[in-house]
């Protein structure tokens, strides 16, 4: 990752002493006026004013959220900012439904756990606003039909707020794929390895560990997230690594998922964890979980190419997405930085380090907007799924992640519980566009 780091920092934009534009310094196509709403400013939900902030055209009109002291602080955010208080909504679980009726807003960003995100998306979609919600943006299958049934009742757009899509080594990888460097494609590799243990569980006063507690006594995405490892078994989280491989093959723009199967470990990590830190006699030593330690899911698509997506948040081990494209040509890997491609590698069957690849082939967008995404969170990538929100606004188009993705996408975890509980039967994976993949295009990372 270190390498991926410094790649982030030091690629230049083109040239040396490049004079930017006052469009591009600002970061959206015209000066247009947008207007947000934010339900849920927590970790992640001020993370995404923070950055809107950025943006001199966007006015932050309301906040939903209720925790006060979570409300205080972004409105700290906002008058450090030199913007003016938003409009708080916080009465009860439902004040949402109140907020989506302002007229002052023109899109709404969702940033809570995730068994709230379709019920305040649709709310949002049925208000005639713009629906920005974070991943995954469904648990059940039949969340990602409501999301897109809403959004072809009400025309209103819902845009999965995956930023990974937009990470730098993945948009240069898909600049790699577009350009032919790999040949065809035939099998991906991707998922969500990360060590969440310290999520999981904490002491009940900060984010991050120091304790075992989660639920009522936890704090942060304790309170609710871990709750999913007790009650699911199956890929709980699989849009991170999703995403930017299903953009690599046009998943709904050309092509489909059309089956997968999926296999679990037995579920020990979080146990152990609870027992090493909170000792065998704490209350939550006895807590059965359903989540095996490592998920993996084969997903075949409809043009032929396999998808192999793994999940594991609850072994010690550093984080990795494991990115592998492979194609007729050759493949790239981001674990080591690896590439190798045919009749152009220094020696057959030897890896050499991806950097000049990564030069040479570094995204349009990012070589336009390296400087305004510097600061921004997860290493400039939140920069760009927030200007997309905020440009398909502008546009009034549709985002270039849109309900198809985030049905698709997230489908993936209920579906992949049933094979699970199944014997890891193949399970079909539903054509949320009915039809409509055969003839659209992909406009991911098209506009430069």
């Amino acid at each position: 990752m270190e390498n991926r780091r410094t790649f982030i920092k030091n690629i230049s934009l083109t040239a040396a002493g490049m004079a930017l534009s006052p469009a591009i310094l600002k970061g959206a196509v015209n000066d247009q006026k947008v207007r947000l709403g934010f339900i849920g400013v927590g970790l992640r939900g001020r993370e995404h004013v923070k950055n809107a902030i950025l943006f001199p055209q966007v006015e932050i009109n309301a906040i939903c959220d209720i925790d006060p002291a979570t409300i205080e602080i972004t409105q700290k955010m906002l008058r450090n900012a030199g913007r003016k208080e938003a409009v708080v909504y916080g009465k009860n679980d439902h004040d949402f439904e109140n907020m989506v009726k302002r007229d002052d807003l023109d899109g709404i960003i969702i940033a809570t756990p995730w068994e709230w995100h379709v019920p305040m998306a649709v709310s949002a979609m049925k208000g005639g606003k713009y629906a920005g919600v974070e991943v995954s943006a469904t648990v059940t299958l039949q969340e990602s039909w409501d999301l897109v049934n809403t959004f072809e009742k009400t025309g209103s757009h819902c845009m999965i707020l995956e930023n990974v899509c937009y990470r730098r080594d993945v948009m240069a990888a898909l600049n790699m794929v577009r350009q032919g460097l790999f040949g065809e494609l035939t099998h991906l590799e991707c998922g969500y390895e990360h060590d969440l243990r310290e999520v999981k569980f904490n002491d009940g006063k900060k984010a991050y560990g120091g304790g075992v507690e989660f639920g009522a006594k936890g704090f942060s995405e304790a309170k609710w997230r871990t709750q999913h490892s007790i009650d699911r078994n199956g890929d709980i989280y699989p849009t991170h690594g999703l995403g930017p491989v299903a953009q690599m093959i046009n998943i709904n723009t050309g092509n489909q998922f059309q089956y997968l199967v999926s296999m679990a470990t037995k579920p020990l990590g979080l146990h152990k964890y609870i027992v090493d830190n909170g000792g065998e006699n704490h209350p939550n030593a006895k807590v059965k979980f359903k989540l095996g330690d490592q998920v993996q899911t084969m997903i075949k698509c409809v043009n032929g190419e396999t998808i192999l997506v793994t999940h594991d948040t609850n072994s010690p081990r550093p984080y990795s997405l494991g990115f592998k494209v492979q194609g007729t040509n050759g493949l790239w890997m981001d674990e080591g930085d690896q590439i190798y491609i045919e009749k152009k590698s220094p020696k057959p069957h030897q890896w050499e380090k991806d950097t000049d690849y990564m030069k040479q082939y570094d995204h349009p967008l990012w070589k336009k907007l390296e400087s305004n995404a510097q600061g921004a969170g997860h290493g400039g990538m939140d920069y760009f799924v927030i200007r997309e929100f905020i440009t398909s606004i502008q546009e009034k188009r549709s985002p270039a992640i849109d309900v198809y993705d985030a049905a698709a996408w997230s489908a993936i975890s209920p579906l992949s519980e049933e094979s699970i509980k199944k014997g890891s039967a193949p399970i079909q994976i539903p054509d949320f566009t009915r039809g409509k993949w055969k003839n659209r295009k992909s406009t991911f990372g098209i506009e430069a």
